[in-house]
């Protein structure tokens, strides 16, 4: 398993990469995580496919082996569902020495790593994500938490997994949608890394969306390089993991006001799209590159246009993102393709005309 490291001021910890969860008894004992007591989280998606065969390769290796299913979507990532997860650990005496595992995609993982944040000031916790979402962007770097009312994430904290676990396989029972989602995190690190990255998934696009492993794999470690790159130099994002941001400031702001019925990563295609558009009409990047995003991103069947919603909708939910400084919106624009900037330094008129690119 050729894994990479993810390197903070407090601590270092691998990214496995699989095709299967025959490795993960292995991960386990490297990281010193054998004999205690392990509960997985997971969701009603996953829970049927996976809990079991994961449950069934780890009991050997721990004290005991609980499951908490709770139901899938971005509706139970709320403290309600957090409670419930509190509620089973006291039920079934969860200690110091318990590890979490997040089994499934973004939101599963953003909430058991929360709760393994949280309870008991802080307990062992694993990333197992089962999404390409999950697994080039949200299971690593330590980002933990809840929406809460109408703001997405605003509830969280900065907390890395003691190692994060990539079996690839995961993604063949992933809906074609899902797998699309996931895909814009894939096609964002084009823009904020390399041309070079954006031309591969280009030459390569009909390989990733058949799935065919070497392609999958090459994208998805290339994913997980740059993430930890980036979070190994800026863990709690002080300036530059607001890179990774790219297309999020009003890709969230969509998503909250469609009330969650579009993906996270249709949100962020859409927020890229945006984004390209400010650039483009600043002159920092070309209409070659930004026709190459939109044919990248219709490729994969992701949005380029919504309805349904206003630009002043948009534009106040953006006020309420975790991302605004001093009542400025943030956002990561390009200097030229590859090389992003985060910058407050956006009048309303770019917003707006931003926006509307997106709207029909």
């Amino acid at each position: 398993m050729n894994n990479i490291y993810v390197k903070t001021k407090e601590k270092k910890y691998p990214i496995y990469f699989a095709n299967s969860f025959n490795g993960i008894e292995k991960a386990v004992e490297e990281n010193d995580l054998s004999g205690r007591k392990l509960c997985i989280i997971t969701d009603s998606n996953v829970s049927g496919i996976y809990a079991q065969n994961v449950k069934d390769t780890l009991e050997k290796y721990f004290e005991s082996v609980f499951v908490y299913t709770f139901d899938a979507g971005e509706k139970s990532k709320n403290l309600n569902t957090i409670s419930d997860f509190y509620s089973f650990f006291l039920e079934n005496h969860i200690d110091r020495k318990t590890v979490v595992a997040g089994l499934g995609g973004g939101v599963c993982g953003d909430m058991a790593g929360f709760a393994a944040a949280t309870y008991l000031r802080g307990i062992k916790f694993i990333q197992i994500p089962t999404t390409l979402l999950a697994q080039v962007d949200s299971s690593v770097g330590g980002k933990v938490g809840v929406d809460f009312k109408n703001s997405k994430n605003i509830i969280g904290a900065f907390y890395q997994p003691d190692f994060v676990y990539i079996n690839t396989e995961t993604l063949n029972t992933l809906p074609e949608r899902e797998f699309n989602a996931g895909m814009a995190e894939v096609i964002k690190y084009g823009p904020i890394y390399s041309h070079n990255f954006t031309e591969y998934i280009a030459d390569n696009k009909k390989a990733i969306a058949d799935r065919e492993y070497s392609a999958l794999k090459h994208v998805i470690k290339k994913c997980c390089k740059i993430k930890a790159e980036v979070v190994s130099k800026d863990e709690k994002e002080g300036g530059l993991r607001e890179i990774l941001n790219f297309g999020h400031t009003i890709g969230h702001a969509i998503e909250t006001k469609m009330n969650f019925t579009l993906l996270h990563g249709e949100c962020v295609a859409l927020g890229m799209k945006a984004v390209f558009n400010i650039c483009l009409k600043r002159g920092t990047v070309s209409q070659k590159e930004y026709d190459e995003l939109l044919s990248l991103l219709e490729y994969f069947n992701l949005p380029l246009n919504i309805s349904g919603i206003t630009a002043d909708e948009i534009y106040s939910q953006m006020f309420l993102d975790k991302k605004v400084k001093n009542n400025q919106l943030s956002f990561v624009l390009l200097e030229s393709y590859g090389r992003p900037f985060s910058t407050t330094n956006v009048d309303k008129e770019e917003i707006y005309s931003a926006i509307n690119a997106v709207l029909r």
